[in-house]
């Protein structure tokens, strides 16, 4: 799999964040020139597939790959930024440690999360955040989800953690409440 890419994005260095379905869908980090980031949490996520487990493995111990965990300021504004996209309750510690890795390398460096997850990359583009997919499209526009139950049409906070109605107990399902052109919403008119 190859990136095109720009290598630097003015004076800042461009770096890859890397989500296990980069390591899945066949990428390595030994075919790019950018630094390649990942959190722990990954390294378990892939370590019963074979291949995508040697590809990380060669990666790190070449020093192509760094793993980091982020810093706590990182992943509140990543969590925060999750409830206001409807994301909250989708996303697993390890993609919010992604997120948030990503955030705090923003900082000094302009990173791309690569990752086929359309959780990852609605929280990213929502953050500013670019995230290219592998082997899906990759979304359009950010998503506002809300979360609803389809027997008695009740809505849901994203603070409410349960998968299930309070009133029927009917199994929530989650809609489309606004999308926002990614290119507005970069530009800060969205």
């Amino acid at each position: 799999m190859a990136l095109k890419m720009e290598k630097t994005v003015g004076s800042r260095k461009l770096v890859l964040v890397l989500d296990a379905s980069a390591f899945i869908y066949g990428f390595n980090p030994l075919s790019v020139e950018e630094a390649s980031y990942t959190v722990p949490a990954v390294e378990a996520e892939i370590i019963g597939n074979e291949v995508a487990y040697t590809r990380f493995s060669i990666a790190l111990n070449s020093g192509r790959l760094k793993i980091l965990s982020p810093n706590d300021n990182a992943i509140k504004e990543v969590k925060e930024s999750a409830k206001r996209t409807g994301d909250a309750h989708i996303l697993s510690e390890t993609d919010l440690q992604l997120l948030a890795l990503a955030l705090q390398l923003r900082e000094e460096n302009t990173p791309i999360i690569v990752t086929d997850d359309y959780s990852i990359q609605n929280v990213a583009r929502y953050l500013g955040i670019k995230a290219v997919p592998l082997a899906t499209f990759g979304i359009k526009s950010i998503i506002k989800w809300v979360r609803y139950c389809p027997a008695c049409r009740r809505k849901y906070q994203e603070s409410y953690m349960g998968d299930t109605c309070e009133v029927c107990g009917a199994k929530l399902k989650r809609k489309c409440l606004k999308k926002i052109s990614i290119i507005n919403h970069n530009s800060g008119e969205g």
